[in-house]
């Protein structure tokens, strides 16, 4: 699907079904989710290998969501892409249930990797990378980070490891929204500047609006096409993106909107998409 209005009615509807979800379960994280909305629907409507016929296809491209708390945002696109009813969505964060409030592999076809403990993703990325590279297949892995996540030191040791291997089969994306549970990323700890850190740890930087397609799209032309460096796409994003009483504000990071709010936010999604 490289039509970018069609990409762009796909991540509405994964923004509905987050804030569904969501409130369904009144437990979870709205904000980052709905950041990262477009370059999920990007990725598995457009970019990656998969087929959810076939989920353990040896050759898949391989997604590792880093930020494990947005697992609403992954649930909804694996549900659109086939993976499983959508109906299961009702059951996110339910005694039981497979959607758990951070991915398992071990429950839900399409999870790759447990997540859910910031920092450890791009360390888990680079093992599949260096699978690959060993065993000759021609799969890609994609990750996806916070900036607050970017506070942890593993994710800094691994961005060595992926460029002193020159992992090129690697695509990460930073999901810069500037805001965490505790505030703004610059006010906790910041982290900037980003494209300056990670060029000097080795890495193909490109900057993007996070939540343009024609961009997105074109970064990851970039990056498939860069050899002998890993490719880091840093996103500039807005929290609780789609939905105006919740972008960037910090409390609805981990925060699920009631029932109102809910009705409202689909309200808005479906107005600015007209579908």
């Amino acid at each position: 699907m490289k039509d970018i209005n069609l990409l762009a009615e796909k991540a509405t509807k994964i923004r509905k079904d987050i804030v569904e979800m969501i409130c369904a379960a009144k437990s979870g994280h709205p904000g980052g989710s709905l950041s990262a909305a477009d370059i999920v629907t990007a990725l598995y409507f457009s970019e990656m290998n998969v087929n959810p016929q076939e989920p353990k296809m040896e050759n898949r491209d391989r997604f590792v969501l880093s930020k494990g708390h947005a697992a609403p945002v992954l649930y909804s696109a694996l549900a659109e892409k086939g993976y499983f009813d959508k109906e299961l969505l009702k059951t996110l964060r339910q005694y039981g249930s497979p959607l758990q409030g951070h991915p398992d592999m071990k429950k839900l076809p399409g999870i790759e990797i447990s997540t859910g403990s910031l920092g450890q993703g791009l360390s888990v990325a680079n093992g599949m990378a260096l699978s690959a590279r060993i065993s000759g297949q021609s799969y890609r892995t994609y990750v996806l980070m916070g900036d607050g996540e970017l506070q942890e030191g593993q994710v800094w040791e691994a961005a060595m490891t992926a460029a002193h291997y020159k992992l090129d089969n690697i695509c990460a994306f930073i999901d810069s929204n500037n805001l965490q549970i505790d505030g703004n990323v610059d006010k906790v700890m910041g982290v900037e500047p980003l494209d300056k850190k990670w060029e000097a740890f080795g890495w193909n930087v490109i900057k993007i609006n996070g939540h343009n397609f024609e961009e997105i799209l074109e970064a990851l032309d970039k990056a498939r096409e860069t050899k002998g460096q890993p490719t880091m796409i840093i996103a500039k994003t807005v929290k609780g993106k789609g939905i105006s009483f919740m972008e960037d504000v910090c409390g609805f990071h981990g925060v699920a909107p009631t029932p109102e709010e809910t009705e409202r936010a689909i309200k808005e999604l479906e107005r600015v998409a007209k579908i």
